[in-house]
């Protein structure tokens, strides 16, 4: 145990910033989500992909994580190429999914006609459609040769948006059972495997936000091995999808109230009460890190401090019982075509 006064590496500007990043990263994820939402609802075609998860799926999330940590140990070498190409082609998807509202807005606001210009098979790509893939197609090749650390952030941040808009969890439940079942960094780093920090920083991906320690002339701690300050994304996508959870269900139940007056702990309290503890748990992370000189598995600080205030506030507010089990199904004409 380090004394206290090495938490003042905490006020430096390399980990300021990435408190801030991740704590942005994990608000606008819940936003993007909600507003991919209110696009499904629109668009009745864009609901097929999206992912509600269930139980068992939510169970298979940490088996393939572990499984994935399992191939990387041993098959690292043979992989890495496959693994590149797979992610390449992921971020670029996501760039241009996070890109998307941008380019329509401009044309909204501009009167741009976007008509289609290339059609293969049944896609149809509009001209937005085509700069978005040109563009994200061009940041990621523009990563792959300079692999500058601010490149692989976006990508990363990227990834992390567009796969809490298109995994969601239907209740409190499915995302408790989900926050406790991931005990992947946990065992790793209680078992020490040999190699595992070496294959964690070999992994040039943007799998992880780093930012070197030095940034902005910060100080670096002379104990530290490491040139950078990571955080997985992990640790941000998982809660941004308790995050895009509990806005969704402020958002319908300020729609349920109508034009009565709401209360005045309606609108998107259980988000705030989310992002707050998502902010100190990561503060926590990070100081016991630096007090233990090792690296600790964020998501063993941030599940109690982000889940902890929602189930307490909703239990007060007696909203738990719908918040736990989500909400009634709503049959549709379309659902109600299915069932005949």
């Amino acid at each position: 145990m380090e004394p206290l006064w090495e938490l003042t590496y905490l006020l430096e500007p390399a980990s300021l910033v990435l408190i801030f990043t991740a704590v942005m990263v994990v608000y606008s994820s819940a936003q993007r989500a909600l507003n991919y939402e209110r696009e499904m609802e629109r668009h009745r075609d864009l609901v097929d992909t999206a992912i509600t998860l269930d139980s068992s799926q939510a169970l298979m999330i940490p088996v393939a994580s572990s499984c994935s940590l399992l191939l990387m140990f041993y098959l690292f070498a043979s992989m890495s190429q496959i693994i590149m190409a797979f992610t390449a082609i992921a971020s670029a998807s996501s760039f241009a999914f996070c890109l998307a509202p941008y380019a329509a807005s401009i044309n909204t606001h501009f009167g741009f006609t976007d008509p289609t210009v290339m059609r293969c098979c049944w896609w149809q790509l509009s001209r937005s459609q085509v700069s978005l893939a040109l563009a994200s197609a061009g940041v990621v090749w523009t990563w792959l040769i300079s692999g500058h650390w601010l490149l692989n952030n976006i990508l990363g941040i990227s990834i992390c948006i567009a796969f809490v808009s298109h995994v969601r969890l239907p209740n409190i439940k499915i995302c408790a059972l989900l926050l406790a079942s991931n005990p992947v960094h946990t065992v790793a780093n209680s078992l020490k495997l040999p190699g595992f920090q070496a294959i964690t920083k070999k992994l040039e991906l943007p799998v992880k936000l780093v930012f070197p320690r030095n940034l902005l002339g910060g100080a670096v701690p002379s104990s530290t091995g490491t040139e950078f300050m990571m955080l997985g994304l992990g640790d941000m996508a998982i809660p941004g999808m308790l995050l895009a959870l509990v806005l969704c269900f402020d958002n319908r139940v300020s729609k349920d109230c109508g034009s009565e007056i709401s209360p005045p702990y309606k609108g998107q309290t259980y988000l705030w009460y989310a992002l707050w503890g998502y902010a100190v748990g990561l503060v926590a992370a990070l100081a016991a890190g630096v007090l233990m000189r090792a690296p600790q598995p964020a998501l063993l600080y941030l599940v109690p401090s982000t889940l902890g205030p929602v189930v307490f506030s909703a239990w007060v507010r007696n909203e738990l019982q719908e918040l736990w089990n989500g909400p009634r199904p709503v049959i549709n004409e379309k659902n109600r075509m299915m069932e005949v």
